[in-house]
């Protein structure tokens, strides 16, 4: 019987991260891992049981290229790709829509004053060679986060509550309006396929308040479930995988999620009950998180924190994060300890 061995901790080299978000570019260790941190987040992605939890700080290479417009106005201000300004929160660490930004009169005239993106404009193999090419490990496995969905850019483009309003009132405008936008978003997946070789679509689309839902599973299944589909589809007829990240209260949205085609759901953990969901729809849809573990957390409840979150959500084999511990001096390498525990709780579960 296979038993952990702390050699497999021991680091044998090095990985280069680019950032992502606005983060700045970072050096994490490559360990004497079993297999390889590609081959384990597929295992996880499978709904194979994987070696141990995937960290994905660690073990993915994520993908941001900041020739898009999009990634680098939400990462520091400036304007979009559909010419909305957007201004840098401090307090967010992140950008939003400038107060008072309107770029769109009213949804209905999206074809007279929206014109959209020339994704070929841009020199994208250019971008990969000079900024990725020789940083991206064919050992680790590789994402590329796309920014603004479908109901994001709809409020981005007017106003929130007009957006509501137009969930309701302009259906078939609407329905015509993300017909267009899921075909500009696939050609930019079949970008991020064959310039950067990505394994898998990170697609942002937030669609709760800390309470509830912006809508009712009626609506969203009216309106968004046939377009994400195409793009679910369009993604996996590619070969890769696709996870929603999708901030809110929306555990009545899991159903739909899934049939939506989405192979994960990278959601917000203050605003979901996350272990009521990976029981009851786990088996269907793998979770993903950025995990961080606050500065003022002891080192003693920061381990036992990592230990609760292991045995609440990776029993089943379906969960993965982004763990990041914001004590930079901590005495307790968390990574590690993530990693040591996940892999002696699912060794045990061999026996």
């Amino acid at each position: 019987m296979a038993t952990f061995n702390e050699k497999e901790l021991e680091v044998i080299g090095e990985y280069s991260m680019p950032g992502i978000y606005g983060a700045p570019d970072c050096i994490v260790p490559k360990q004497n891992r079993p297999v390889t941190p590609k081959e384990n987040m597929l295992r996880m992605l499978r709904g194979e049981m994987p070696l141990w939890v995937p960290n994905q700080t660690y073990d993915n290479n994520a993908i941001q290229p900041m020739i898009q417009p999009d990634a680098h106005a939400r990462a520091f201000g400036g304007t979009d790709w559909f010419g909305i300004e957007w201004v840098y929160e401090p307090l967010s660490n992140a950008a939003m829509v400038k107060p008072g930004t309107r770029r769109l009169s009213d949804i209905t005239n999206w074809k007279e004053e929206l014109p959209f993106p020339d994704l070929s404009a841009i020199d994208w193999q250019k971008d990969y060679e000079e900024n990725f090419k020789d940083r991206i490990a064919e050992d680790r496995f590789s994402y590329f986060p796309i920014v603004n969905g479908l109901f994001e850019r709809t409020a981005d483009l007017t106003s929130f509550e007009d957006a509501f309003c137009y969930l309701l009132e302009e259906p078939e405008v609407l329905t015509e309006f993300y017909d267009a936008l899921v075909d500009w978003h696939i050609e930019l997946m079949r970008i991020a396929h064959d310039v950067y070789h990505v394994d898998m679509i990170l697609f942002h689309d937030d669609m709760g308040t800390q309470r509830s839902t912006f809508f009712s599973p009626d609506l969203y299944e009216e309106l968004l479930l046939p377009q994400y589909q195409k793009i679910t589809k369009a993604a996996h007829d590619m070969g890769m995988y696709i996870c929603l990240h999708s901030c809110g209260c929306i555990g009545t949205l899991m159903p739909l999620i899934i049939r939506a085609g989405f192979d994960a759901w990278e959601g917000q953990d203050s605003a979901n009950d996350k272990k009521a969901i990976m029981e009851e729809y786990g088996k269907d849809l793998a979770q993903c998180t950025l995990y961080v573990i606050p500065a003022e957390m002891s080192d003693e409840d920061a381990v036992a924190h990592i230990h609760k979150t292991v045995d609440d959500l990776a029993m089943t084999g379906r969960f993965a994060c982004r763990l990041r511990d914001n004590k930079a001096d901590r005495a307790v390498n968390l990574a590690d300890e993530l990693y040591r525990y996940s892999r002696t709780k699912y060794l045990e579960m061999q026996k």
